[in-house]
């Protein structure tokens, strides 16, 4: 089983590039892993920012290949399977070449909205199929359930649970998971904006959306938390703060891959549901960058 420590710091939950035919931009993603890897200490390949939900099997396999063959510094790789048919996980699991996998990330069950026990039961039968470490993934926001501390808890005594990814947003929740979890269960903020606290109680790092564009300032705000720096560590926490609303404005990760098409990384193309940042929405980033 991967030592926790491994995924220390910060884990970028990485966009998907697409052409504008929709095909996935190879080229594009191959600068996005030399970009990050200038901060970051491992990669997140299919959460929520690379649209995992309009992606094939086939496609996410095909990206999942790319990012392990282009790791030019062998950071450990997470890979998201969740949902919220349990059998489904685990087959998708079971049918998945993980090899050069690290670990799972697995999204509470959405829009069944399943009991505090469901939640329970959904992770310990995925978690008992898994070869790999399972991180948790809690994101009231989007499976319109939370998961409580006291399940979180539970679920930290099971053997292939590594840790959770916390976008509960809830400051109280999240102390509670480090008053009591074990030493080698990880925290990680599921909230770019709740990083700096989420250290500042012994949690473990993040998986962040806006590593994306700004790898180096995680990488120092964490190499300065880590030392109990956090007057410097809030400086770079801090410059964050005016770019990260615009990135969900119109649904992540419209905002951050126009912000990245400012950094020449992409042309801001996204799949259907969602569209391309709107006019408003990139006259917006503009501004804010041009402070920069």
């Amino acid at each position: 089983m991967i030592q926790s420590k491994k995924l220390y710091g910060t884990g970028v939950a990485l966009v998907t590039p697409f052409h504008e035919d929709g095909q996935i931009d190879f080229a594009s993603l191959k600068k996005l892993l030399t970009h990050t890897a200038k901060g970051v200490d491992y990669y997140v390949v299919m959460g929520t920012t690379g649209e995992s939900a309009t992606l094939t099997k086939e496609e996410k396999s095909s990206v999942l290949k790319f990012v392990i063959a282009h790791n030019a510094k062998k950071l450990p790789i997470v890979y998201g399977i969740g949902g919220n048919n349990t059998q489904h996980v685990i087959d998708e699991i079971r049918s998945t070449d993980l090899s050069g996998v690290d670990a799972l990330l697995s999204v509470s069950p959405y829009y069944n909205k399943p009991s505090q026990e469901g939640i329970y039961q959904h992770f310990v039968a995925v978690a008992n199929a898994s070869p790999l470490p399972i991180i948790l993934y809690n994101v009231p926001g989007r499976t319109a359930s939370n998961m409580s501390a006291a399940t979180t808890l539970r679920l930290a005594k099971h053997k292939m649970i590594l840790g959770i990814k916390e976008a509960s947003g809830n400051l109280e929740q999240c102390l509670q998971i480090a008053k009591e979890k074990p030493t080698d269960f990880l925290l990680i903020s599921g909230d770019d904006m709740l990083t700096l606290p989420i250290y500042s109680i012994g949690g473990e790092g993040v998986i962040s959306v806006l590593a994306n564009a700004y790898p180096v300032v995680f990488k120092k705000m964490k190499e300065l938390a880590f030392t109990g720096n956090y007057k410097k560590a809030k400086t770079e926490a801090f410059k964050l703060i005016e770019i990260n609303s615009p990135m969900y404005e119109e649904g992540n990760p419209v905002g951050l891959k126009y912000l990245l098409r400012i950094l020449k990384i992409g042309n801001g193309q996204v799949r259907l549901p969602l569209v391309k940042a709107s006019n408003s929405l990139q006259k917006k980033i503009d501004q804010i960058i041009a402070k920069k």
